[in-house]
C-alpha cells in the first residue's frame, strides 16, 4: 500500500544474489544502497520501482566469456492485466517480489551469440536452487545497435528461443530505417520540410463507406490529415516481419494520441474508402504522388496528438534509427512501447537504511555455494546412471527440481522421468499443446498414477497432453476418459490367445520370427493398458505353448 512505509530489504534475497556474484567471480560492494527508479505506468503504488546494486564485474560462459558489467536487486513491478482505452488494470499481487538483474556489457556480436549468453545466465541462476521457474520467470531485456543505427532496447523476451530471431530482426528493421533515410535525402527532404499543419477534412468522408470513420463522425468526432512531403510508397514499405513504417508511424500515434490507429494514402484505397475519396484527400491538401497523407479519425484533441507524434516520426527518419524502447512481440519482431529513459530516472531511496556487506557474511556463502552447471551435469550423470545428454537437458530445465522430488520415491526409471520432464513436454508443445497448464503438482499426480499400477508408463505422455489441454480434469478422470486403464494378466493372456489362434497360419510359417509381427499387432489394442515388458512376457509363453504342440 502506498501509506505502508518501506521494509527493510529481505536478507535472504540478497543472500541469493550475492552467491551469483560469487558464482561468477563479480566483486560485491561494500555497502548496499537503495536507489528509487521513477515509473509513469501505474505499475506501482508509489509511482517508482526500488532496485539496488549487489556486486560489480564477472563473467559468464565456457572458452570465450562474456563479462559481466554488475548484478542488482529490485522488486518487481505490479502485472498489467489489460487496457480498455485510457484504462489500464493491473494486478498487484506481484509488487515486492525480489529480482536479480544481470547487465552483460556490450560484447556480444551475433543473435546466436546472445542466445547462448541467456543460456548461460539461466543455467547459473538455475544452479542455486533459489529461483523461481517456469515462462515468465526469467526475461531478458535486448539492447540492439548497429553501425550508424541507434540503441534499441526491447524488453520482455521470454522464450530463449527468440533472442536469436528478436535480434535478426531488429538488426534487419535498423538497416531498412537507414535505407530511407538515405533515400529521403536523395528526395531533397530536410527537418524544415515538414509542417505541423492539420487540415479538418470530414466533409470528405461524409458519406464514406468506412464503419470506422461514419461511426466517428457520428458521435461528433472529426477527420484530421497531415502531409508527408516525398513519403509517397515508404510508408507501406515493410521494416520487419509484418510491421512497416506506417505500423510504426500508427503505434506512436497510439501511444502519445490514445487513438485506435492512422490511415495513410499508401495502403488505400481499402477499409471502405474509395479511390475517389483518396483522390479528393490529395487535392485537399495539394498532395503529389511522391507524398503520403496520414489521416486520424477521433476527437480534435486526439487526433492532434496523434499527428504531431506522426510528424515527429517523420522527422526521426531524416536521422536514420530513433532511440527508442520496444516490447517483444511472439512472432519475432517487436512494437514501440515507449521512449528512451533518461539518466535522471533515478535518485537516492531514502527511507530504505544501507546494508553493509560483510566479509564473514561473503565467507559463509563462499563456504556453501552450490556446483556450477558443468559440475551439476556430472552429478546427475553418476547419481541417476543417465547419459550426459539427458543430465545436460535436465540441467537447463525448468523441472531438474522435480525430477529429483520423483526420482527420490519412484521405481520408474530415471531415464525416463528425465525424458519425459524435457524431451516430451517440449515436443507436447511444439505441437501447440499449453504445457504450461501442467504444474509440478499435475505432473506429480501423473508419475504416482503410474506407480500405483492405475495405469503404465506408456500412457504418460496421453495423459500429460489430456490434462495440459483440459486442467479441470484429474489424473483418475484422465486415465477413464482417456481408456487408458490398466487390464487384468488373463484379460492380456485372453487377447493374446486370441490374437495367435485367429493368425496360426503366420505362426506356422515363421515360427518365433514371428513374434515381432505379433507383438506390434497386440500393442495395438492394449498400449497404454499395460506394461510393454509384461506383453512380450506373456506373448512369448503362448506362442512357445502352440510351437510345442505336437
Amino acid at each position: 500500500m502506498d501509506e505502508e512505509p518501506p521494509h527493510r530489504l529481505n536478507e535472504e534475497a540478497i543472500d541469493i544474489a550475492l552467491t551469483v556474484a560469487l558464482l561468477i567471480d563479480a566483486k560485491p560492494v561494500d555497502e548496499i544502497h537503495v536507489m528509487r527508479k521513477i515509473v509513469i505506468d501505474g505499475s506501482n503504488t508509489t509511482g517508482f520501482q526500488r532496485t539496488c546494486v549487489i556486486a560489480l564485474g564477472g563473467y559468464v560462459g565456457k572458452g570465450e566469456k562474456t563479462q559481466i558489467q554488475h548484478i542488482s536487486l529490485e522488486e518487481d513491478a505490479a502485472r498489467k492485466t489489460g487496457e480498455s482505452g485510457q484504462v489500464t488494470s493491473y494486478r498487484i499481487d506481484r509488487l515486492g517480489i525480489p529480482l536479480i538483474e544481470m547487465a552483460t556489457a556490450p560484447s556480444i556480436h551475433s543473435p546466436k551469440e546472445a542466445e547462448a549468453v541467456a543460456l548461460e545466465i539461466g543455467r547459473l541462476l538455475r544452479a542455486t536452487r533459489r529461483v523461481k521457474r517456469g515462462l515468465g520467470t526469467i526475461r531478458q531485456d535486448l539492447n540492439v545497435s548497429i553501425r550508424k543505427g541507434a540503441l534499441i532496447e526491447i524488453k520482455g523476451v521470454q522464450k530463449l528461443d527468440l533472442i536469436a530471431e528478436i535480434v535478426e530482426s531488429e538488426v534487419g528493421r535498423q538497416l531498412e530505417l537507414l535505407k530511407m533515410r538515405d533515400e529521403l535525402i536523395a528526395r531533397g527532404l530536410k527537418d524544415d520540410s515538414f509542417e505541423q499543419e492539420f487540415h479538418k477534412v470530414s466533409e470528405i468522408f461524409a458519406k464514406t463507406n468506412s464503419k470506422l470513420i461514419a461511426s466517428t463522425l457520428k458521435r461528433g468526432g472529426l477527420v484530421l490529415a497531415v502531409l508527408l512531403p516525398g513519403f509517397g510508397g515508404l510508408l507501406g514499405r515493410e521494416l520487419q516481419k509484418g510491421s512497416r513504417l506506417g505500423t510504426e508511424m500508427s503505434q506512436r500515434a497510439t501511444y502519445w494520441g490514445g487513438v485506435g490507429g492512422i490511415f495513410h494514402t499508401d495502403e488505400l484505397p481499402n477499409y471502405g474508402i474509395t479511390q475517389a475519396e483518396v483522390e479528393e484527400l490529395r487535392t485537399c491538401l495539394n498532395a503529389s504522388q511522391e507524398d503520403a497523407v496520414v489521416f486520424v479519425t477521433d476527437s480534435e484533441e486526439k487526433a492532434r496528438e496523434a499527428l504531431r507524434a506522426v510528424v515527429e516520426r517523420a522527422k526521426e527518419c531524416l536521422r536514420g534509427v530513433p532511440e527508442e524502447t520496444r516490447a517483444a512481440n511472439e512472432d519475432g519482431t517487436s512494437r514501440y512501447l515507449r521512449p528512451r529513459p533518461g539518466a535522471a530516472r533515478m535518485y537516492p531511496e531514502t527511507d530504505v537504511p544501507p546494508v553493509p556487506v560483510t566479509e564473514s557474511r561473503l565467507s559463509n556463502l563462499r563456504m556453501n555455494l552450490p556446483p556450477m552447471p558443468e559440475a551439476l551435469v556430472g552429478q546427475l550423470t553418476q547419481e541417476y546412471q543417465i547419459n550426459s545428454k539427458l543430465a545436460e537437458q535436465l540441467a537447463d530445465s525448468d523441472h531438474l527440481p522435480l525430477f529429483e522430488e520423483i526420482g527420490k520415491k519412484t521405481k520408474i526409471a530415471p531415464s525416463f522421468l528425465a525424458t519425459t520432464l524435457t524431451e516430451t513436454i517440449k515436443s507436447l508443445s511444439r505441437e501447440g499443446v499449453p504445457v504450461e497448464n501442467l504444474d509440478d503438482k499435475k505432473i506429480n499426480e501423473v508419475f504416482d498414477a503410474v506407480d500405483s499400477g492405475l495405469t503404465v508408463k506408456e500412457a504418460v505422455p496421453d495423459l500429460l497432453k489430456y490434462l495440459a489441454e483440459k486442467p479441470v480434469f484429474n489424473v483418475k478422470e484422465a486415465v477413464e476418459k482417456l481408456g487408458l486403464g490398466m487390464i487384468s494378466d488373463e484379460e492380456l493372456r485372453s487377447r493374446i490367445s486370441d490374437l495367435i489362434d485367429k493368425n496360426m497360419a503366420l505362426l506356422k510359417q515363421q515360427r518365433e520370427a514371428a513374434t515381432g509381427k505379433f507383438m506390434n499387432l497386440i500393442m495395438g489394442q492394449v498400449r497404454g493398458k499395460v506394461e510393454a515388458k509384461k506383453v512380450s512376457i506373456i506373448l512369448k509363453e503362448e506362442i512357445l505353448k502352440r510351437l510345442e504342440r505336437p
